[in-house]
């Protein structure tokens, strides 16, 4: 399992998956914070970013975070 250091930005415009230059990603969501919704949708976005199943990506720590480390594979 590859694990990627994830910044989420809930209530975006548009869902997008961004790379800083110190190695980031920076990932948008349209979703609100509240209930899960933005982890639900982070988790969806990723799984078509890195193309692969929902069920193969997982938030591993940070899931009252804006800052997160996520299992992909």
């Amino acid at each position: 399992m590859q694990t990627v250091n994830i910044k989420v930005i809930p209530n975006a415009k548009k869902n997008e998956v961004c790379r800083d230059e110190d190695g980031r990603v920076r990932v948008y969501v349209k979703a609100p914070a509240a209930r899960g919704r933005a982890n639900k949708e982070l988790i969806e976005v990723l799984a078509d970013y890195f193309k692969v199943k929902k069920s193969k990506v997982s938030i591993v720590r940070g899931a009252k975070s804006r800052e997160k480390v996520v299992g992909i594979g």
